[in-house]
């Protein structure tokens, strides 16, 4: 692939529609080839999930199937070990090159908390980093932690151009169309017999319905 490859890693619990539309803006805003979408097996950073990593890919499955830039991978659901995003980089360097144009997509807040991810400033070395923010409200230097205000101020470009030049290292910022859904919203929907019909798609809506998955025991 001769454009940059988007990385979208998640727990994907339930996937919906705000997950569809960073991924499609995103090919957009940054001249991505493609999305590869990563649904992690085991997340560090919360509480195990209601279903099953299988049952969480599969939705993944279903809601990206009509889009043909969008891809699947399966290898963080399949790994006995926790989804450690530097972990998957290195693995997808090793399966894609030294040249390839690697760009990781992270919202706003999930890029402030970036420090306490696992060896976090070596994700520089593996990827880009495109960050998805609110209309009118760009990533400020000032709400960063000191130590990864420093990278970004170093990292930062304007352009999504950038992301060409080279297959890591840069950070670029994009605007998305705000969505005010979330997963925690459709789980309380669903575990409480509500609908959540137009939060997501219909064939994810379909699939936990005929699993019976996020009721209240």
């Amino acid at each position: 692939m001769s454009e940059p490859l988007g990385l979208f890693g998640g727990t994907f619990d339930p996937v919906h529609y705000g997950h569809l539309r960073l991924a499609e803006e995103a090919i957009a805003h940054l001249g991505l080839g493609g999305v590869r979408w990563i649904p992690a097996g085991q997340p560090p950073h919360r509480e195990a999930p209601q279903v099953t990593a299988a049952q969480r890919l599969a939705m993944v499955h279903r809601a990206t199937a009509g889009n043909p830039r969008f891809s699947v991978d399966a290898s963080e659901v399949e790994a006995s070990a926790p989804s450690y995003t530097v972990h998957t980089l290195e693995r997808l360097r090793r399966e894609l090159g030294d040249r390839q144009q690697l760009v990781l997509l992270v919202g706003a807040d999930a890029f402030a908390g970036l420090p306490g991810w696992h060896r976090w400033r070596d994700i520089f070395a593996l990827a880009h980093v495109a960050v998805s923010h609110r209309p009118g409200f760009p990533v400020e230097t000032a709400s960063l932690p000191l130590e990864l205000a420093d990278e970004f101020n170093a990292r930062r470009q304007a352009d999504a151009s950038a992301l060409q030049a080279g297959p890591a290292g840069a950070i670029v910022t994009f605007a998305m169309t705000q969505l005010a859904i979330s997963a925690t919203q459709v789980r309380k929907l669903l575990a409480n017999d509500l609908s959540a019909r137009y939060l997501l798609p219909d064939d994810v809506l379909d699939y936990i319905q005929i699993h019976s998955l996020y009721r209240n025991a």
